[in-house]
């Protein structure tokens, strides 16, 4: 495959969308189109790639995109592309467009979709991690989630003030079924009292008794940020037990679910995404195949595809440590 003369390029986000995906887009587009490659935008994913909903790309077709949220191109799960039959279909199209290198902009469950497509298909695949949970390896930041992060800082911010006002415990939830990155860098930076995140185990019993110690001394005011994938399930649960095991508490539940995902990404994300985008394409040209394209320490890190699908950032144990430290 290293042989391949890469000519057409096809470019997709898939899985859930994330701030930043649009100036990946960008910069995938016009960096195929100085090197003199015809760029392709495949509509929602893989289900695009299916049903042959594909377009031709052109330096118009990316101005004044890299401020906004979401992504043009759209995303779809797609049942289809999970069987042999539905990928064969998707290299079918592929093929009678003469594209013959893909740069696919997901998470996870997209790197294991373009992983198993290249080895049947031969066709090179680079991946960028866009997803807001930060949950990859081989990079410190993912495409979306500095946007996520600080969407989520700021709600809690605003929480605050209410919470202040009227001495309440808020339980917050936030985006993080499989991972707990949004809960641990937003729960640190708006001084939650407690942190629930899915790759720690929770001592519901040090919660209460820390409520209860900080109620003796008369602090009212205090903030626990959970994670949707906490062991709890959700922050009704959490607020369920609090209530009844410390029936004093004024506690309130505050779910910002989607709201995380949306908004113009932050000057961040347009640089990782802007970075990684012209580095995939470069990629291509280097006969680097089937890798993502990350950033650590500052600099561009390439990672197999088939260690992407593998592996996960993992949360070190510092951190809650850090937690129980400041908020004591």
């Amino acid at each position: 495959m290293a042989d391949k003369k890469i000519t057409r390029v096809g470019v997709l986000t898939s899985g859930g969308d994330s701030p930043g995906m649009n100036a990946a887009i960008r910069a995938v587009v016009r960096t195929s189109l100085f090197h003199g490659l015809e760029v392709f935008g495949i509509m929602r994913g893989y289900s695009g790639m299916v049903e042959n909903d594909i377009i031709s790309m052109n330096s118009r077709s990316v101005a004044n995109i890299i401020q906004r949220g979401g992504t043009i191109l759209k995303t779809a799960r797609c049942k289809e592309f999970y069987e042999y039959e539905g990928r064969k279909k998707a290299y079918d199209n592929l093929k009678s467009r003469g594209i013959d290198a893909l740069v696919v902009i997901g998470g996870d469950g997209s790197f294991q979709g373009a992983e198993k497509f290249s080895k049947e298909f031969d066709i090179p695949c680079i991946g960028l991690p866009g997803t807001i949970d930060k949950d990859i390896a081989g990079t410190d930041f993912t495409i979306g989630f500095d946007t996520a992060v600080n969407t989520a800082v700021e709600a809690i911010d605003k929480i605050r003030d209410t919470m202040e006002a009227h001495d309440r415990l808020f339980i917050v939830e936030v985006m993080g079924r499989d991972a707990g990155y949004i809960a641990l860098h937003s729960g640190i930076a708006t001084g939650a009292e407690n942190i629930v995140i899915p790759e720690t185990k929770t001592d519901i019993e040090e919660i209460i008794q820390s409520l209860t110690e900080k109620e003796k001394r008369k602090k009212l005011v205090n903030l626990i940020v959970i994670a949707e994938g906490g062991e709890f399930g959700d922050a009704y649960k959490l607020s369920a037990i609090i209530k009844e095991r410390i029936p004093t508490s004024d506690t309130r539940v505050c779910i910002l679910g989607h709201i995380q995902r949306g908004g113009s990404p932050s000057c961040h994300d347009r640089l990782i995404a802007s970075h990684m985008g012209y580095y995939a394409v470069e990629s291509l040209l280097l006969g680097r195949y089937n890798v993502m394209v990350g950033v650590i320490n500052n600099k561009i890190h390439y990672l197999p595809l088939e260690k992407a699908v593998k592996e996960k950032q993992k949360i070190g144990q510092e951190w809650m440590k850090i937690v129980k430290i400041l908020a004591s």
